[in-house]
């Protein structure tokens, strides 16, 4: 499970935020509930709307074809798109599966040529993941792509292709009129907040990830945040923290962790609260911090720069992966550590940072006890329902993006559309 550890002691702000939590438990009660106003963008609340066994069993169906045939699988798609599936499948993808390649998040001639250099040789399955299909960045790599796999396959490449897009879009009649196999993206999802479906599992389940566990995490955690009441809701705990914060001028929070595994779900979590919060000139800014490397950069500005952000550190409970330091003959001067396993090494870094970065700013620790699908699905949900309650109290819509369109405007215009 997931727990949450206030690291600063200071018993005044804990009492505060004791009565910033009494003040806004009505928050939680409506949101537990949904709400009609979001009905069009609330089928994430429950996972069995889009991760059911049907989906589930689809899904695992199209994955053995794919997993007996592919040496590569490129995901097409940009921020929601592809953030979710990138972040665990970075963190735990199994070993002998097909190379994940990202594409549809670039317009980069060297990115894009570089890309399709790593297909050479390779036997290719394409996954074009759009809602809309009007997005500049996907519609392009999806062209280059079919080209190549035309080129290399002829008609069999209609077989190679798989789309995710929603019904009765532009990218469904694409299918129907050239014979792609075509998976739903919710109508009623937005990109961030499409771990649990169709958007995020197949991609997973491509790279090996257990998509029951990760399911069955979120599902897990889906029942505790609806049915735990405000004095023990760790994600409603969390959203108030946050907005606490913001009212006493706090402007940033930084998400931190000793683990690179977290490395792209950093990404996907800066992605589901800026896009989330960020509007009506309101929002926390989200950023990140991979330490121990950035200990070294960010660690300065934490310690002697301007007091303006708080740090959320993701923490894990459990050992993994063990290496001990030994001797090897030649005189470092380290011997203090001869005998350490780097487990410990990691772990004593980290709670030195803890207490010295609290003795700064507003620290927190989300701990989970491991890295494993289970847990992400625990992290996905949590978020989510935390990123759900923390824009209610700040009062902001959590699902829409209107300022996401405003570059797109002159970018069309400037390219005929």
């Amino acid at each position: 499970m997931i727990n949450l550890f206030i690291n600063n002691k200071d018993t005044k702000f804990v009492n505060e935020i004791k009565m910033f939590e009494k003040a806004h438990s009505e928050v939680l009660s409506i949101a537990q509930k949904g709400e009609m106003q979001y009905e069009d963008s609330q089928g994430w609340l429950d996972t069995e709307e889009w991760a059911n066994q049907k989906q589930l069993e689809r899904i695992e169906e199209l994955v053995k074809e794919i997993q007996d045939r592919a040496d590569i699988f490129v995901l097409i798609g940009v921020g929601g798109s592809n953030n979710s599936a990138r972040s665990v499948i970075e963190a735990i993808q199994k070993e002998g599966t097909p190379k994940i390649i990202y594409a549809g998040n670039t317009l980069s001639p060297n990115a894009l040529n570089k890309i399709l250099n790593q297909l050479e040789g390779k036997s290719v399955y394409v996954n074009c993941i759009a809602k809309n299909f009007e997005t500049l960045e996907p519609g392009a790599s999806f062209r280059i792509l079919r080209k190549y796999l035309y080129r290399c396959y002829g008609n069999e490449a209609n077989e190679r292709i798989i789309v995710t897009g929603t019904k009765g879009s532009s990218l469904e009649v694409l299918c129907e009129e050239n014979g792609y196999r075509f998976l739903e993206f919710p109508v009623n999802i937005g990109g961030r907040y499409t771990a649990m479906t169709n958007v995020g599992l197949l991609p997973m389940a491509v790279a090996g990830i257990d998509i029951r566990e990760l399911v069955k995490g979120a599902h897990d955690m889906q029942k505790q945040l609806r049915e735990q009441r405000a004095e023990n809701n760790i994600a409603y705990e969390y959203a108030c923290i946050r907005n606490l914060l913001y009212q006493k001028g706090y402007r940033i929070e930084m998400l931190s962790s000793f683990e690179p595994q977290f490395r792209w779900f950093y990404k996907w979590w800066i992605q589901l609260f800026a896009e989330s919060e960020g509007k009506e000139d309101k929002g926390i800014f989200p950023v990140s911090s991979e330490y121990s490397e950035e200990l070294h950069s960010v660690g300065q500005f934490v310690q002697d720069g301007s007091p303006i952000l708080f740090e959320t550190f993701l923490d894990v409970k459990e050992q993994q992966d063990s290496l001990l330091v030994e001797r090897d003959g030649v005189k470092d001067y380290f011997d203090y550590l001869d005998g350490k396993d780097f487990w410990e090494v990691n772990k004593a870094a980290y709670h030195a940072t803890v207490t010295a970065h609290s003795e700064k700013l507003p620290c927190f620790t989300l701990q989970i006890d491991t890295i494993d699908a289970y847990h992400f699905g625990q992290l996905f949900y949590f978020f989510q329902f935390a990123c759900y309650l923390s824009c209610k109290i700040m009062g902001v819509n959590a699902f829409d993006q209107p300022g996401v369109e405003a570059y797109k405007v002159g970018m069309f215009q400037a390219l005929g559309k």
